[in-house]
């Protein structure tokens, strides 16, 4: 027995110091990694703010994935972890908008930068209004007597348009520039649902809500080609318009079409390079050894004789200004809005009102811009965010909207209560309109032997995807979607000081472009968001400020883990590309549906002011 219980007694002895060791050397390691973070970014962010420049560098626009408003993740974390888990140069990057704007701003008064380089080989593309916003700022810099020069073996149409800023367009001996036009497509999927015996429920009020569309057609209605052939076309003039005044030329020479595009590359044997040329659409073809060393000649060699003086855009540091008393908050809406909070690939109402609240008891704020990249989402979500900028307007600090890309349905909905609404030409917004959804598979259930049986206290009493719809919950569906609407129309006729006639000769889920929605009364001023912030300062009679972004705060831990699935995301990708193309993914108004099928449908009534065509803008 004493045997027994020595043993019993080393078992858990030895137990006890293996679970110690383990505990021990679990710590010790999590500690080690913990260090060893915590000298890389103190090593990446010291060496960024202490490196010296030479008196002539060229500052490299090396442009790399997106653009966007809003990176899911932002801040000093995520810059480091891009260089630990090496995907700072991915194509599935997220750049923010505003950096590339400071960036480019303060190079242009920084004595040290003569010139900038735009390499885009690895740029994707982004929304067509942030790249006339960083046009803008990109003549600016041209203004102030610094030259800019394009260097690439290709441009697509994204690429080629902030090329078209340059002073000089450099293209290699096998280069070309890809010029296609814009073009809308999605999926349909009446036929599938059908085949898979799934009752779709829709409800709608809106003849151009188009969103609905591909659950109950195979193809798209004849009313919503003739409109959306009618945005692209704008779209299109308005992106050519653009490149003939940069680049001297007329729009028919930027683009004569397709057919004397191919007659053209027929006489110069595809030389496309060549054709390039002769179009007047780039200025030199040279090799990249001529290329580099008139650079060195421009901005002379750097200290290993390597090549010449300059730095990457992801290298210089852009100087954080002191904190002020005067403060402007700035909120961006950047994505499809959903119930509750932020989710990935979306925003929360929740979320965002809470910013709102906390701007509106932050004495320091004065004025809030809230950025609206959004086709809108959730009717609760979009009213949440709504009640919340009234509350803080009528508080007394003004409130001004400025529109992105796409600023549709709820993120029109969002729009309604601010003192202006400042939107670029080439902004999507209007989409006033609402729909609902409800899928059932009762039938796909039966198919397979499956079937559902019970009782209730009311017709409505167990509403189920594994149930048919009750009638009386179908008549209230459409009541919550009509009563949306009208709720809708009214609020927008209120803010905009219309009538309700006014407003439905332009709502119906119509889709307009800045430029239409000025005419239509539906926002104020044409212009960025460098106007919006002037507006806001003037309204709330600031003679200084400083603009505080509120941005989500995230630890490393978060963005290690981002950052992981990134990397194994951009695995996929680069599988995926051996069967799909991926370099026009911007370019176009691409409809294609991964957002719809992840989009959250999560309104409580299911009632959605939402414009679906356009998730990919984003």
């Amino acid at each position: 027995m004493q045997n027994v219980w020595k043993t019993i007694y080393r078992v858990f002895k030895y137990s006890i110091r293996t679970l110690y060791l383990i505990r021990t050397v679990t710590i010790n390691i999590l500690f080690i990694i913990f260090i060893i973070i915590s000298i890389g970014i103190y090593l990446n962010l010291s060496d960024s703010s202490t490196a010296s420049l030479s008196k002539h560098t060229a500052l490299i626009l090396d442009l790399s994935g997106i653009i966007v408003d809003k990176p899911v993740t932002y801040g000093k974390f995520h810059k480091f972890s891009q260089h630990l888990l090496n995907t700072n140069r991915s194509n599935t990057k997220e750049n923010s908008l505003f950096d590339i704007i400071n960036i480019l701003r303060q190079a242009k008064n920084d004595p040290c930068i003569t010139g900038l380089i735009l390499s885009l080989k690895n740029f994707s593309g982004s929304n067509q209004a942030s790249l006339e916003y960083i046009g803008k700022v990109l003549r600016e810099f041209k203004d102030a007597g610094k030259l800019i020069y394009a260097i690439s073996d290709y441009y697509n149409q994204s690429q080629y348009f902030l090329a078209s800023y340059a002073n000089k367009i450099y293209l290699t001996p096998h280069g070309f520039v890809d010029l296609r036009g814009i073009s809308t497509n999605k999926l349909y999927y009446k036929s599938l649902l059908n085949n898979l015996k799934i009752n779709t429920h829709i409800f709608r009020v809106g003849t151009y809500k188009s969103a609905v569309e591909p659950f109950i057609q195979d193809q798209m209605s004849d009313h919503v080609r003739h409109e959306e052939k009618q945005l692209i076309n704008r779209l299109w003039n308005q992106y050519l318009k653009i490149i003939s005044i940069n680049r001297n030329i007329t729009r028919q020479e930027i683009f004569p079409g397709i057919n004397k595009i191919l007659d053209g590359l027929y006489q110069m044997q595809g030389d496309t390079a060549a054709y390039a040329l002769k179009n007047k659409w780039i200025d030199e073809i040279a090799s990249h050894f001529f290329i580099e060393n008139t650079m060195k000649k421009i901005f002379g060699s750097n200290k290993e004789g390597t090549s010449f003086n300059a730095i990457s855009m992801y290298d210089y540091n852009v100087i954080t200004p002191i904190e002020k008393n005067n403060q402007i908050a700035i909120i961006c809406v950047n994505g499809p809005i959903v119930d509750g909070p932020d989710i990935p690939g979306a925003i929360g109402g929740d979320t965002i009102a809470n910013k709102i609240r906390s701007a509106r008891f932050n004495p320091k704020v004065k004025a809030i811009v809230l950025r609206v990249n959004s086709p809108g989402g959730s009717v609760n979500a979009a009213e949440l965010i709504r009640l919340e900028l009234i509350a803080i307007r009528n508080a007394g600090k003004p409130v001004v909207v400025s529109m992105g890309g796409i600023a549709a349905s709820g993120g029109y909905w969002i729009s309604t209560p601010a003192n202006a609404i400042i939107a670029s030409n080439s902004t999507i917004t209007g989409s006033i309109g609402i729909f609902g959804i409800v899928n059932t598979f009762e039938k796909s259930l039966d198919s397979i032997g499956i079937h559902n049986d019970g009782v209730g206290t009311s017709p409505i009493a167990n509403i189920s995807i594994t149930t048919p719809l009750p009638t009386e919950y179908i008549n209230m569906m459409q009541l919550y979607v009509n009563t949306s609407y009208h709720y809708f129309i009214s609020t927008v006729a209120t803010s905009r000081c219309k009538t309700i006639e006014d407003i439905q000769k332009i709502a119906q889920g119509h889709v307009w472009l800045g430029y239409d929605a000025i005419k239509n009364g539906l926002i104020d001023t044409i212009g960025d968001l460098d106007d919006a912030i002037n507006k806001a300062t003037e309204l709330a009679h600031l003679t200084e400020y400083q603009l505080n972004w509120y941005e989500d705060k995230v630890n490393w831990i978060d963005v290690i883990l981002q950052q992981t699935n990134k990397v194994v995301y951009t695995i996929i990708i680069n599988l995926l590309n051996h069967y799909v193309s991926l370099t026009n993914f911007n370019e176009n108004i691409k409809t294609n549906n991964p957002n719809i099928l992840n989009f959250s449908w999560n309104d409580p009534k299911h009632c959605y002011a939402l414009d679906l065509d356009y998730l990919m803008q984003l």
